[in-house]
């Protein structure tokens, strides 16, 4: 009954997964379904980095995303999102609708190297973590486009000027305008993909040009154009988007991108449980004596690879305010200029008098 068991989910992974043939496969080594593989000190401790990553992961989203109105960095509001951040541009000269068709193309190109990818090579490509990056680099650009279907165009709106939207004459004491709207589910979800991406394409392309095609491919080995594809146009798209959109990079969202590649590996370690496959790539292998240092050091990358986006957005910011003169919104509003800011507070508090004043005379005998 247990062999029958195994042959039906076998049969069943591998139509979905097709061949195991791929372009740089690692040899197999070992029956990765045999109890041995799995009942050792190498998988236990495998097993402690990756559910520590994500216990870790977790309670920093829940520190964070759930107080974040209350949060502060440097005077500012930690993490928050406010609705127009997500077709906002980072220059109020360059208009929404260009990044707009910016996301439009990305997404065009981006679906179509995905499908060319799946028709040429299987649903079976889709067992590897360079797919999973890459289609979650087109939902991100896929996303903004639908919801620009279901909602109505901010810019068009006779309050808009520019990427600067004008909807209060006040500020707060963060030197925001009272009534911006706070960003919803939708936008959050557009925001916290958008730094997944981040972290997920950096860390793919470099395992891949400095790892994989170096030290790791057959000595026949031909880079073909999707596989070039597949490791640098999404990471072209993503940083012309970067350098044009107005969202924020708080830093503690790197959590997420930590979950998304620990369920990677999890994902892994489930389907190897019930069929012996080809590791897609060799140091997931948990047969070597070196493999927890593989993990941890995969892990440890994860930082340096979140890091450069972080890097790029305060480089963005940097060059923004030493080459324009004119006020500028930078990350979603969190920077205005304090000329701008200045003017605006002296104009409520001016009006705030004036109110004042015309009460007391209202109140006179």
């Amino acid at each position: 009954m247990h062999s029958q068991c195994r042959l039906c989910t076998d049969f069943w992974i591998r139509i979905f997964l097709g061949s195991s043939n791929h372009t740089w496969p690692p040899i197999m080594t070992i029956d990765t379904t045999t109890a041995s593989y799995w009942l050792n000190w190498r998988f236990l401790l495998c097993a402690i980095w990756i559910l520590a990553a994500m216990v870790v992961s977790v309670l920093i989203i829940w520190k964070y995303e759930e107080s974040r109105s209350q949060r502060r960095e440097n005077g500012k509001r930690k993490g928050v999102l406010y609705k127009d951040d997500v077709w906002k541009t980072c220059y109020k000269a360059i208009h929404p609708n260009w990044l707009l068709a910016y996301r439009l193309i990305a997404f065009a190109l981006l679906l179509s190297l995905l499908v060319a990818d799946v028709v040429l090579h299987g649903i079976r490509i889709l067992y590897f973590y360079t797919q999973w990056t890459f289609t979650l680099v087109t939902v991100y650009f896929g996303l903004n486009l639908l919801a620009r279907i279901f909602t109505v165009h901010p810019w068009l709106s006779p309050i808009s000027q520019g990427s600067v939207l004008i909807v209060s004459n006040g500020l707060n004491s963060h030197g925001e305008p009272h009534d911006r709207e706070a960003a919803d589910p939708w936008a959050l979800a557009f925001q916290i993909i958008f730094q997944m991406t981040a972290g997920a394409v950096v860390l793919t392309d470099c395992v891949f040009w400095l790892l994989i095609y170096p030290f790791l491919t057959d000595r026949n080995y031909r880079l073909h154009f999707l596989a070039v594809c597949m490791h640098s146009v999404n990471a072209i798209f993503l940083l012309g988007d970067v350098f044009q959109n107005c969202l924020r990079f708080p830093f503690f969202r790197i959590a997420y991108f930590v979950l998304w590649t620990c369920v990677f590996v999890i994902f892994q370690w489930i389907l190897h449980i019930f069929v012996s496959l080809r590791w897609p790539y060799p140091f997931l292998d948990l047969s070597s004596r070196y493999a927890p240092l593989w993990y941890f050091a995969v892990g440890i990358l994860c930082l340096p690879c979140y890091g450069i986006f972080e890097i790029l957005m305060k480089i963005k910011k940097c060059w923004l305010s030493r080459l324009f003169h004119n006020p500028i919104e930078i990350e979603g509003g969190a920077e205005r200029s304090s000329s701008s800011t200045s003017q605006e507070a002296q104009s409520a508090s001016q009006k705030a008098r004036s109110s004042n004043e015309g009460l007391e005379e209202s109140n006179k005998p």
